[in-house]
């Protein structure tokens, strides 16, 4: 690597870890913390604790479109104003979270109850266990071993993953998804960086069609389709402006700039 490019890279890599704006240099979380989602909109109002959601052993049973699209998620923590009563209807968590869709040869537990109980406690607590100490299903490291590894994020190559068909998450949830055309895949194409020297950034579509489908992406994240029509910034990235609704906080992050800066000058 020659002394401009590595010079880039060092930039980008000090600009992606610096502190925020209080002063306060952000915590590099744990690689089962990666991804990790506080909701909090009702939960200490009525005496329980915030809810934990893991992203990691979720992705890995369904793709992303269909928990954002389908089921209907907003992209950021606590947009969704999800309710207990909503999951004991069937919506959000309670599309999956119902005490009947079957994983691993057992059912679900269910998310919330219209009819919830002291005995219900225990069951609360698998999702409001925010500070608590609650034993969980499955182990992130008994997970992760044999799969691919990846040097940022949770540590876990998830693209490798999916291809080599260690993983085989869902693209169509039964009662919710509806049956889609397929659509022709556009192809890998490069965006220029303005910072003389550095890599080229390599899109692809199809890596990211196979967990996001076109809906997640377009048009709410990315508005043009037209390529060069938008100009995007690290600084907007890191802000979780376009790819950084993503690449900030569920997949790889921003320090593992060879990933899409991939093709050299």
């Amino acid at each position: 690597m020659n002394k401009k490019i590595f010079i880039a890279l060092a930039l980008i890599l000090a600009f992606c870890q610096a502190p925020s704006q209080t002063g306060v240099k952000k915590k590099r979380p744990l690689p089962y913390e990666y991804g990790q989602v506080i909701i909090d909109n009702y939960s200490e109002k009525n005496n329980l604790a915030p809810v934990v959601f893991q992203h990691w052993i979720h992705r890995s049973r369904f793709t992303c479109r269909v928990c954002h699209v389908d089921v209907g998620f907003a992209m950021k923590a606590g947009a969704s104003n999800i309710t207990a009563l909503d999951n004991s209807r069937g919506f959000y968590c309670g599309a999956c979270h119902n005490g009947k869709m079957m994983v691993d040869g057992k059912p679900l537990f269910q998310a919330c109850s219209k009819n919830a109980s002291e005995g219900d406690e225990a069951r609360c607590r698998r999702c409001h266990s925010y500070g608590l100490k609650v034993a969980s299903d499955y182990d992130f490291f008994a997970f992760s071993a044999p799969l691919p590894k990846e040097r940022f994020g949770n540590g876990i190559d998830w693209e490798k993953a999916e291809q080599l068909g260690l993983i085989k998450p869902a693209n169509f949830l039964e009662g919710v998804s509806i049956k889609r055309s397929t659509l022709v895949v556009q192809k890998d194409f490069a965006l220029n960086p303005k910072v003389e020297g550095m890599p080229d950034i390599i899109f692809s579509h199809k890596k990211h069609t196979v967990w996001n489908g076109c809906e997640l992406c377009h048009p709410d994240i990315f508005m043009g389709v037209k390529r060069g029509t938008v100009r995007y910034t690290m600084v907007d990235i890191s802000e979780g402006k376009s790819c950084g609704a993503c690449h900030t906080s569920v997949a790889f992050p921003l320090t593992d700039c060879q990933r899409c800066h991939s093709k050299p000058v």
